[in-house]
C-alpha cells in the first residue's frame, strides 16, 4: 500500500502539538516498558502495524523479553505479565473498543484503581486516548513500517 500523503509536511503545527503530547506522556511517571505494552496492543487492535513495528522495536530496545513482546494480544493467558499491566492492559483494550457496544466497566475500573493512583490512572488514559490518536493518523493514510 502506498502512504496517501505525509501528514507530518501537510500540517506541521498540528504534528508538533501531538509530538508534544507524547512527550508529555513520556514524563508522567509511568513505567516505560508498561506505555509500550499499552501502545502495542491499542495498535494491534486498531491494526496499525506501523505503531506495533515502531512500539515493539521501541520495547526490545528498552530489554522487554521477546516472549513478553510476542504475546501482548494474548496477555490473560500469558503468566509474564504482571497484575498492573494485566490492570492497563484490560483498561487500554476497554478504551480502545468504545464503539463495540455497551459494556459494564466497572469490574475493569475496579482492577486498574486498586492499581494505580489517582494521577496515574489519569495519565495511564491519557495515554491510551494518545496512541489511538496516532493509530488513525497512520492507518487512515497508510503510513507502513520502516
Amino acid at each position: 500500500m502506498k502512504a496517501r500523503i505525509n501528514f507530518f509536511t501537510a500540517s506541521p503545527d498540528t504534528m508538533k502539538a501531538m509530538l508534544g503530547t507524547s512527550e508529555v506522556i513520556e514524563n508522567t511517571g509511568l513505567d516505560h516498558r508498561l506505555l509500550e505494552l499499552i501502545k502495542i496492543r491499542a495498535s494491534q487492535i486498531n491494526g496499525c502495524a506501523f505503531c506495533v513495528h515502531m512500539h515493539a522495536r521501541d520495547a526490545r530496545a528498552a530489554g522487554v523479553p521477546n516472549e513478553v513482546l510476542d504475546t501482548v494480544s494474548g496477555w490473560r493467558e500469558a503468566p509474564w505479565f504482571s497484575e498492573r499491566e494485566r490492570a492497563a492492559l484490560a483498561w487500554t483494550e476497554r478504551l480502545t473498543r468504545l464503539g463495540e457496544g455497551h459494556h459494564d466497566d466497572e469490574a475493569e475500573y475496579d482492577y486498574l484503581a486498586t492499581h494505580f493512583s489517582e494521577k496515574e490512572r489519569t495519565d495511564l488514559t491519557y495515554a491510551i486516548g494518545v496512541i489511538n490518536m496516532w493509530n488513525r493518523f497512520n492507518v487512515g493514510f497508510r503510513h507502513q513500517p520502516e
